[in-house]
């Protein structure tokens, strides 16, 4: 049987618009509708973050209730629901412990985050990440209070280690689950060397998966599928497919990251072997 890799599709995100990238859903039907075009071309997780109807993101339980209910109508997908971002924890968790999403992202660390534009000489943005201790242990205890299976989402080279005291905790179960962000200024950079080293660092019994922002995701997406790992495409972390296209949906990149998987010898999980790879009840 060929090895499976898990095709995760983040399908929104909360900062990019329509003026950015026409393709960009806002509605939980235009949520739902991406979420289906992604399944139905090879992804088995769909990551979620929630917008009202004006593009705006939003942390309104009722949202994410819908977007959940019109994905759960159109494919069987893995929900995966974000928590990251401003404002405080209890504020971006709500919709985990009512929801129970089968995975939600748990950011493991803090950092400056920022985008720097050489062109101009100045920051696109600029701000602190941060994710205390304080909370990445409460957001686990409302995880796993909620069944759902937490992705350790990690930016810098350091974040892989604070699964430690959760693992201690008894708050992760494995087989643990990390995802690599590479890119962004502030964390790791997005080399095959950087994610070679981020892939050493995880503990026996996890999975990892790399997630690629803007046009290096291809090269970090060819870089992981051979070490075993799985891989991230979507609107959220990049617009363009490898020939410098514009994407016209999320269907566009996970068919071209389902073209990837393949041509290594690997094959796309479905939904159902995603859960059990990840030890998903």
């Amino acid at each position: 049987m060929k090895d499976k890799v898990i095709v995760s599709c983040a399908l929104t995100g909360a900062v990019t618009t329509k003026k950015h990238c026409p393709a960009i859903p806002y509605t939980p039907v235009e949520i739902a509708d991406e979420a289906k075009r992604a399944y139905d071309a090879g992804a088995a997780v769909c990551h979620i973050h929630a917008r009202e109807d004006n593009g705006m993101p939003t942390w309104s339980v009722d949202t994410f209730r819908a977007i959940k209910a019109e994905t759960e109508k159109r494919c069987p997908v893995l929900i995966n629901f974000s928590t990251g971002g401003a404002g405080p924890m209890e504020n971006r968790v709500q919709h985990v412990l009512q929801l129970k999403p089968h995975i939600a992202a748990l950011n493991m660390g803090s950092m400056n985050y920022a985008k720097w534009r050489s062109d101009k000489k100045e920051f696109a943005f600029n701000f602190l990440f941060a994710n205390t201790f304080q909370d990445i242990i409460a957001f686990a205890t409302a995880m796993k209070e909620a069944g759902a299976k937490p992705e350790l989402e990690c930016f810098d080279t350091g974040h892989a280690a604070s699964a430690e005291p959760l693992i201690d905790l008894g708050l992760l179960a494995a087989p643990y689950h990390f995802s690599f962000i590479m890119g962004v200024m502030g964390g790791i950079k997005a080399t095959a060397r950087h994610l070679a080293f981020q892939a050493s660092n995880v503990p026996a019994n996890s999975r990892w998966k790399v997630i690629g922002i803007s046009r290096d995701q291809w090269m970090l997406l060819m870089a992981a599928l051979p070490m075993g790992g799985d891989v991230r495409v979507g609107l959220e972390d990049n617009f363009y497919l490898p020939n410098g296209e514009m994407a016209k949906s999320n269907g566009d990149l996970v068919a071209k990251a389902v073209e990837l998987v393949r041509l290594v010898g690997r094959e796309p999980a479905t939904p159902a072997e995603a859960k059990q790879l990840l030890g998903i009840a």
